[in-house]
């Protein structure tokens, strides 16, 4: 299970972040789970409690957005989600594309209180 390590990872550069700017209570992490990426959402949530005890952002909420893992076929230039699809174009039936999105596990927003 490498989603310990995303997670740790991702705990770090937020806390970083934090220290940086001065923040010293963030109420959310919205992070992007890309559909290719191999890391499991389920995973995430079940080891962020985990990783977050006796940190800053023990009290944090993390929420995951799924980014599409979306595709243009290098063949007839039909853009496709890979994973709806199996790889395959719905168009011409290629299994050559040029992934667009859904690779990355990515920090989008760190929500903190107003008045911060």
């Amino acid at each position: 299970m490498h989603e310990i390590g995303i997670v740790r990872s991702m705990c770090k550069t937020v806390m970083d972040y934090a220290r940086e700017n001065q923040i010293t209570h963030i109420e959310e992490i919205v992070c992007e789970v890309g559909e290719l990426s191999l890391v499991v959402p389920e995973y995430v949530e079940k080891v962020y409690p985990v990783v977050v005890d006796g940190t800053p952002l023990k009290d944090t909420k993390l929420l995951l957005e799924m980014v599409p893992g979306m595709a243009e076929c290098e063949e007839c230039d039909e853009i496709f989600n890979v994973v709806a699809n199996e790889g395959y174009c719905p168009n011409c039936g290629s299994f050559d594309k040029q992934v667009l999105s859904g690779l990355d596990f990515n920090i989008k927003e760190i929500h903190v209180l107003e008045d911060e």
